[in-house]
């Protein structure tokens, strides 16, 4: 059972540093999970040490590349208003960022069904570190064309998979259903997230024949 974890508990990074743990997470995720579950962290920490930063890849990401490539369509190349861009990278942020917290707190709440403990620190651990796939796989937004590959992203759900239990700790015969459960709950949230970012985007971008930039290449 994970101890009561002090008010000024900060996230570390591991010897690596954050460089260091993302690695270790991709590549030996069952290992970084045990080390995540022992270390003490507060939900503050968490969501500005570590979700904010990384959160930011792809709405970044998403900005310069329209910029610099825009939307092309039949040889047609379309690059919204800067502000335009602006506006809807913000509104990626934000939802990013509530949307990974929403995933912590069902997390949290539903674990006594599954024969865990609430602990909003350790949920919050299971649902923002799973998503360090997804929100780096955001880069691929840099170049239009390689967007594609941003379904390496989907990784995030083994994360999910692999960490839950681990920083949980539901019962023995539970874990698979617990995952799982919070698995369809990440779900969910993606497809919100993408559907409000769309929406905001469409009500913000102006009739390409009014404002923007329009070439032909």
């Amino acid at each position: 059972m994970a101890s009561k974890l002090p008010d000024d508990a900060t996230p570390a990074s591991g010897s690596g540093g954050m460089v260091g743990r993302i690695k270790a997470l991709l590549l030996t995720p069952r290992e970084e999970w045990a080390r995540i579950d022992a270390e003490p962290m507060t939900v503050r920490d968490i969501m500005t040490r570590w979700a904010a930063p990384l959160a930011a890849i792809g709405p970044v990401a998403t900005l310069i590349g329209m910029q610099l490539f825009g939307f092309r369509v039949f040889g047609i190349v379309y690059r919204p208003p800067i502000g335009t861009s602006i506006a809807t990278a913000v509104v990626s942020y934000i939802t990013a960022l509530v949307g990974v917290y929403a995933l912590a707190l069902i997390i949290d709440n539903i674990a006594p069904q599954f024969g865990a403990q609430r602990n909003r620190v350790q949920a919050t651990k299971a649902a923002v570190f799973s998503f360090t796939a997804a929100w780096l796989a955001g880069i691929f937004a840099i170049i239009p064309q390689l967007g594609v590959l941003g379904l390496l992203g989907l990784y995030s759900f083994y994360l999910l998979w692999v960490g839950l239990p681990i920083v949980m700790r539901p019962a023995p015969e539970k874990a698979v259903t617990y995952a799982a459960v919070s698995i369809a709950c990440g779900i969910v949230a993606f497809l919100v997230i993408s559907f409000i970012v769309t929406q905001v985007s469409a009500a913000l971008t102006p009739p390409v024949n009014s404002v923007g930039s329009i070439s032909v290449g």
